[in-house]
């Protein structure tokens, strides 16, 4: 019953007087983006939602479009300001995700929506983070963020769609609250965010065990 219906009342009860209070704040982060970064207050860009099914992520704009003599972009962690990074330390990037959940894209709790390449790359178990909506935080977010290996990341993944309930959510809500107070595992040392997840390597095959004799 929650999963199908409660979550989504959930949602919405936070959202809607979330978006009202937080509309202030919201002006003024995109008031300086756009001066500390020029135009394009947002970043929008496909991503996989539930099943797969793609929609188009909002967040606030942290990084330049700084760009080599060749006009190709530069690094992520050369277009990151700093003004950026204390977006991203307080998550106050994700803010605009809201309207996401606001059009039922998106949950407050699930598996982070990440790039449309990796559907590919999943395995049949990590696919398996597509059969609830993605979420703005969930447990891989609350256990370790981007210091989690991807494997990591994904188990925490699987873990909540077995385990989905209200308190499960509720829990990860509380716990999001002093993640983002404590500002840890924002980012892996040497990436922006995370380095690109280029699927998980196949196990080796079994060695055949030899038989010991007395």
């Amino acid at each position: 019953m929650y999963r199908r219906y409660g979550k989504r009342l959930l949602d919405l009860i936070i959202v809607i007087p979330a978006l009202i209070m937080l509309a202030p704040v919201m002006a003024i982060i995109a008031l300086f983006v756009r001066i500390k970064l020029g135009r394009g207050v947002f970043f929008r860009q496909r991503r996989p939602g539930l099943h797969g099914r793609p929609f188009v992520m909002l967040k606030f704009r942290t990084m330049t479009d700084a760009r080599d003599a060749q006009g190709r972009l530069l690094p992520d962690e050369q277009r990151l300001t700093p003004f950026g990074r204390f977006l991203r330390s307080t998550s106050l990037d994700e803010l605009p995700e809201l309207f996401c959940v606001l059009r039922g894209e998106m949950s407050l709790v699930g598996p982070r929506p990440l790039l449309m390449q990796y559907l590919e790359r999943y395995t049949p178990e990590q696919r398996r983070r597509h059969e609830v909506l993605p979420g703005i935080t969930g447990l891989a977010q609350i256990n370790g963020r981007n210091a989690l290996s991807w494997e990591e990341k994904f188990a925490y993944d699987t873990q909540y769609v077995d385990q989905l309930s209200l308190w499960l959510d509720l829990k990860i809500l509380a716990l999001t609250l002093w993640k983002v107070f404590k500002r840890e595992g924002i980012s892996q040392p040497g990436h922006a965010t995370a380095e690109e997840f280029m699927g998980t390597p196949p196990l080796p095959p079994a060695q055949p065990q030899l038989a010991s004799s007395d």
